[in-house]
């Protein structure tokens, strides 16, 4: 059975049993304990936890899953993956053990003709918390399964929580028994690769208080209404009814195997376990990186960014371990499309982009490859230098952390060099630095904010937003919250500013989203409490449906129920909207200009100043900036028309509509469309009535932000009037300086700049010539320390390290073959005293170094120093101590 099959009997069999099909959620939601969505239930969290209301009591879905925590066991055991597909069906305070343990069974074992998958139930097993003697009664009555089918585990196994305070409950997987061949009887206490677990149901019925592990924490009580949550893993269950081996090996996997087995060097399942893993790695990597990209995640050097950096370079990785040398990244995400399409055709409709990312991290990280070829041979050739057969675990790590160099490639090329390298060593390090990632993510992780308060005004209904009509409008008070606690009254007298939350039944404030921040303006009472006036500050949603209005409280007081005036300040309101309509004109103008890969990856807008991030490689031309900013400002001078329309999102985006990657949307949403073709987005914003009234728009410039992705920022209306203004000002200035005409400006400064840089140039050739001769004076005039020829001199000043490295060995190479050392030092610029010390072979040989003798000098001018053992560099703040230095140094040679 195929596993776009696998996915559709589970859906049809949930939706038959009255479940509502909800689509899978992005892998990026907005949750402060998740980088990825890690478990089919993480979109359904605000209902389990009673923030919100959910719309079904029953659903189901088939959720695109990501872990990466154990990314190194990738490809060794058989049966996980980085990505994939999570099936579940959720009750939400209707069926619990039951109904779950029915529905799961009848889909596992009716026979294929009557939709279910056919599983021989004399193979299955089940397992129940310690004390769960329900669940157990139920599998023997259900299900039919002996008492010696059904196993009980403690908490590690079968009780579930989120990892924080919420709620918990008691699980029941199921598992299938694969036969001896894969491992001794038992069941799945006793070999969980013969019982390989297919299905997970938990019963969530408690809350858990604060605890230190999965273990350890406290039961609080029950829940109000007990939920059925459970899991499915699709890839397991592919490769049962598949009869493969492993979850690398089914239908949708595979593929990717034989595309890098048709072009390596070495096959796959030829009885080499180490190139099976690097298959195996190659074909999981690819497509978790292509469902990351694809939900709008660009390679970085941190957080998401990082893993999915980190993923690609695993693939790279892996390919030249298996011999390919030719770039593979263009191929494999074409398998991936073509295998992954039928269910996810969001990697079809955006490929281009994908494949685009995708192989331009790969030609990034082969230039780190060859970077950190030629770090390993420098360090092999010290190590070697040294006397030494193992290159240091230091030297591995830093290969690997600081130059993204894999640890299995330096083992390789020291194998090449006649070298071994200190593992223990390397892991040690590597372990200390995963310790400290823990650390930093456990101090980060947190409790979902409790939004429990607001859940009564949650349920009764979303506010009314009437900004898109009027900028003012009268309002009830539905409730008032000070420090997230409800309260009935609130006045100005003891309180902070900002620390007031005031919800209305409507309003004309415009909640931060989509890039534009919120709204300002006042809330002010009517009637009796005239006197109540409150400034508003922020504007943000809760639940996505509930306006919470963020005030200082600045006279009188409010209550709940009161009838009061809410008004959005004009000027604000009318700058926020040029804005935002810039942001689209300039978005469209990208894509004119540079394509349709120019996609848009964030945004920022407030009155007269907008920024936008979009995905591309590599920084812009002036000329194409320039056309970017005469192309907007064409369509602002076009005065074309902003139409705005609710339709279906399906029908949206076949009209071509721009939606934000990875962002969820309603299945009705608003369409933004500017001058016709010219610009089509989805979008809740405010905007102007006309293109014109954005004013001019003046693009400040344009950066990076990350791998793949670069900023344009940009003036609007009158604030571009007065950037303008003072560029205007600035020109008129140093025109009148130079004394010629605005327009020769440019040319003057240029030649000003190079008759400078050749009169610095000049004055640096003088200087080192000085030196030099200063230099060739020293050898001739070098003193003989035991039997050392040392040349220690202070230098003279303005002189910078790389100038006292550069003199550094003309010397060391005028005083011979004989033992020597030489140590400048000098006042460098900028109170620093830079310095430098080398020493020769046969110094060496005496058991001088560099690196040792640098410490005589760091310690007299306040500063410190390092480097190898024949040369070495630091400097200090003290020039006071330099003849200090010196002395230190010509003892410490006399010691020796």
């Amino acid at each position: 059975m195929q596993t776009h099959e696998i996915r559709k009997r589970f859906l049809d069999h949930f939706v038959k049993a009255g479940h509502t099909e909800v689509p899978s959620a992005s892998v990026i939601l907005d949750d402060p304990n998740l980088l990825f969505v890690n478990a089919g239930m993480v979109q359904f969290v605000p209902y389990f936890l009673g923030q919100r209301t959910p719309e079904w009591d029953r659903a189901t879905s088939v959720q695109k899953c990501i872990r990466t925590p154990d990314i190194d066991e990738v490809g060794i055991t058989t049966r996980h993956n980085t990505f994939f597909q999570m099936a579940g069906n959720f009750s939400f305070g209707d069926y619990f053990k039951r109904g779950a343990i029915e529905l799961a069974w009848s889909l596992l074992t009716n026979s294929v003709d009557d939709g279910g998958y056919g599983f021989d139930p004399e193979r299955l097993w089940a397992t129940v918390y310690l004390d769960d003697d329900e669940a157990a009664g139920l599998w023997q009555e259900i299900a039919g399964l002996p008492p010696e089918r059904i196993q009980r585990r403690g908490m590690a196994d079968n009780y579930w929580s989120m990892g924080i305070p919420g709620p918990c409950g008691p699980s029941s997987e199921i598992y299938y028994d694969r036969g001896p061949e894969y491992g001794v009887e038992g069941g799945p206490v006793a070999n969980e690769d013969r019982y390989i677990e297919i299905w997970n149901l938990v019963f969530m019925q408690n809350e858990r208080g604060e605890g230190t592990s999965k273990e350890d924490f406290e039961i609080l009580g029950p829940l109000p209404r007990k939920n059925i949550d459970t899991g499915m893993g699709v890839e397991r269950v592919a490769c049962l009814l598949q009869g493969v081996d492993n979850v690398y090996e089914t239908d949708l996997v595979r593929p990717v195997i034989d595309l890098v087995a048709s072009i390596a060097p070495r096959g796959y399942g030829a009885g080499n376990h180490d190139d099976d893993v690097r298959y195996r790695i190659i074909a999981d990597h690819s497509r978790t990186a292509a469902i990351i990209i694809g939900d709008g995640v660009s390679p970085g050097n941190e957080g998401r960014g990082y893993v999915l950096r980190r993923l690609l370079r695993r693939i790279i990785r892996a390919a030249k371990l298996l011999g390919v040398e030719q770039p593979v990244m263009a191929d494999l995400m074409v398998t991936v499309r073509d295998e992954m399409g039928p269910s996810y055709p969001e990697l079809v409709a955006d490929f281009e982009r994908i494949n685009r990312i995708a192989v331009a991290e790969e030609t990034a990280f082969n230039r780190t490859l060859a970077s950190g070829s030629k770090l390993f041979e420098e360090a092999a050739r010290a190590t070697k230098k040294s006397g030494a057969t193992v290159l240091s675990g230091s030297d591995a790590f830093t290969l690997h952390d600081t130059y993204g160099f894999p640890i299995d490639l330096t083992l390789e090329m020291a194998a090449e060099a006649g070298l071994s390298v200190d593992q223990e060593g390397f892991r040690t390090l590597m372990a200390e630095q995963r310790q400290r990632a823990k650390a930093d993510a456990a101090a980060r992780k947190q409790a979902h904010t409790d939004l429990s308060a607001y859940r009564e005004l949650v349920d009764a209904g979303p506010t009314e937003f009437t900004g898109f009509d009027e900028l003012a409008s009268e309002a009830t008070i539905l409730g008032i919250f000070v420090d997230g606690r409800r309260v009935p009254v609130v006045s100005h007298e003891g309180l902070d500013a900002d620390r007031v939350e005031l919800i209305l039944d409507r309003t004309p404030f415009y909640a931060e989203a989509g890039g534009q921040i919120a709204d300002e303006g006042t809330i002010s009472g009517t009637g009796s409490s005239a006197t109540a006036r409150a400034a508003v500050t922020d504007v943000q949603k809760i639940a996505r449906t509930l306006w919470a209005h963020r005030v200082n409280v600045e006279s009188g007081e409010f209550v709940e129920g009161d009838t009061v005036t809410a008004a959005v300040d004009p000027r604000w309101r009318r700058g926020a909207t040029q804005g935002h309509s810039g942001t689209h004109m300039v978005h469209a103008a990208l894509r004119q200009v540079l394509g349709p890969n120019a996609v848009q990856a964030g945004s920022l807008n407030r009155p007269g100043y907008l920024r936008f991030d979009f995905n591309w490689q590599g920084p812009l031309t002036e000329s194409q900036s320039t056309e970017i900013q005469e192309v907007t400002n064409q369509a602002v001078e076009a005065d074309y028309e902003v139409h705005t329309f609710t339709t279906e999102l399906e029908k949206a985006k076949a009209m071509g509509a721009m939606a934000m990657f990875g962002e969820r949307y309603p299945d009705q949403v608003r369409v933004v469309e500017i001058g016709g073709p010219f610009s089509l987005e989805l979008c809740g914003g405010t905007h102007v009535h006309n293109s014109a009234q954005i004013g001019p728009v003046t693009i400040l410039g344009e950066s990076s932000v990350g791998s793949g992705v670069r900023r344009v920022e940009a003036y609007v209306g009158l604030d571009s009037f007065r950037h303008l203004a003072k560029e205007r000002a600035l020109m008129a200035g140093l025109a009148s300086s130079l004394k010629v005409p605005s327009d020769e400006v440019p040319a003057r400064v240029a030649n000003l700049v190079e008759r400078l840089r050749a009169a610095e140039k000049e004055l640096d050739r003088m200087r080192l010539a000085n030196a030099r001769a200063a230099a060739a004076n020293a050898v001739a005039g070098a003193e003989t320390v035991g039997r050392v020829r040392l040349v220690a001199q202070r230098m003279s000043s303005g002189m910078s390290a790389n100038d006292l490295r550069s003199l550094v060995g003309d010397i060391r190479g005028k005083l011979g073959s004989e033992p020597a050392v030489v140590a400048l030092i000098a006042d460098g610029d900028n109170d620093t005293v830079p310095f430098v010390v080398a020493v020769n072979p046969a110094a060496q040989d005496l058991g001088l170094r560099a690196n040792e003798l640098v410490k005589q000098f760091a310690a007299p001018v306040n500063g410190r120093g390092g480097g190898k053992t024949d040369l070495a560099q630091g400097s200090g703040k003290g020039a006071a101590g330099i003849d200090a230095a010196l002395a230190a140094l010509r003892a410490e040679i006399g010691r020796s």
